[in-house]
């Protein structure tokens, strides 16, 4: 089996790359634009895997001839900062939508499979317990990002209608965890870069006691290589997520290992989203499985920004 990952050298990307196990790849095709420039990603890549880089746009016409090669595309490529996307619509349309469009046709032609990283942002306002059931009436994504996901799911059950695509499609918990091309503009990274500053831990107004769904990385990776394992491209969508927290669960982990951080109350144009929690009841029932835990996740990251400023030295590792 050839597989293609794009977006491979970013923070989901880069700890995928490294954990292809599966006896049954043999050829694992990197997409990247490099955009973001973290090279770093394609470092010190494990022996033993026949990796191709391409430093190729997802509009690319290139992209033809990769996943002409490849049995799986997993689409990993996309803008990802939800806040940051109210000022970056032009672009989010470009590559979260135009870019699905484009490489999930190519994959109907060449009968390649594709996987789809959704959010569980798609539920926007939402309370209580919350699944994949739900009306569509009930998903009300919040920014560009989060609306350019639940775009992509439609439009891949088109595309498996008319076109005959497979595919299946994971709505992901916010990612946390260490790796060589994480970013930090999400709640669990975002606060432990902070505080391993020395700095203010920002957090909106309302969101304190507010729980959302958070997904180890490591569990994420895990769930692509069940699916690829398992050839589950059966159309439907699973929330894949560790577990639902609290912004305060969340800090009084971080604390644990920096005592002595502050807490600041920022406004955003996010903060009308009520408190809810994702239920993975589907996902558990078809052979998915989840063991992260945040500790451990803070713990390693804090770790690798131990000696990032002199006034963190007291940090509890």
């Amino acid at each position: 089996m050839n597989i293609c990952i794009t977006g491979a050298a970013g923070h989901i990307g880069s700890a995928l790359i490294r954990n292809i196990s599966l006896p049954s790849v043999d050829k694992v095709h990197l997409v990247d634009n490099l955009m973001t420039q973290r090279y770093a990603s394609l470092f010190n890549l494990p022996e033993g895997v026949n990796y191709v880089f391409h430093e190729i746009d997802v509009m690319s016409d290139q992209m033809r001839e990769v996943i002409g090669d490849c049995d799986v595309l997993i689409h990993l490529a996309a803008v990802t900062d939800a806040q940051a996307s109210f000022h970056q619509v032009e672009l989010v349309e470009k590559v979260n939508k135009l870019g699905l469009e484009h490489v999930a046709k190519i994959c109907a032609q060449e009968q390649c499979a594709l996987l789809f990283p959704s959010s569980t942002s798609v539920y926007g306002v939402s309370q209580g317990i919350v699944d994949e059931n739900c009306s569509e009436a009930a998903l009300k994504p919040q920014s560009p990002y989060a609306e350019s996901k639940l775009y992509g799911e439609k439009l891949l059950k088109t595309l498996s209608k008319e076109e005959g695509l497979r595919f299946v499609t994971f709505r992901l918990g916010t990612i946390f965890g260490y790796s060589i091309g994480m970013r930090f503009h999400t709640a669990v990274n975002k606060f432990i870069w902070q505080a391993s500053q020395g700095k203010e831990i920002t957090v909106w107004q309302t969101a304190l006691n507010q729980k959302r769904p958070y997904c180890d990385l490591n569990d994420c990776v895990q769930a692509i290589q069940y699916v690829l394992k398992e050839d589950i491209f059966d159309g439907e969508i699973y929330n894949i997520l560790t577990t639902n927290l609290t912004v305060a669960q969340v800090i009084e982990a971080i604390k644990k290992y920096v005592p002595h951080l502050a807490v600041k109350f920022v406004d955003s144009v996010l903060m009308n989203q009520l408190s809810y929690d994702v239920c993975t009841k589907k996902s558990l029932a078809r052979g998915f499985r989840y063991t992260g835990q945040l500790d451990q996740r803070v713990r390693e990251t804090i770790e690798q920004l131990r000696n990032l400023n002199p006034s963190t030295v007291g940090i509890r590792l």
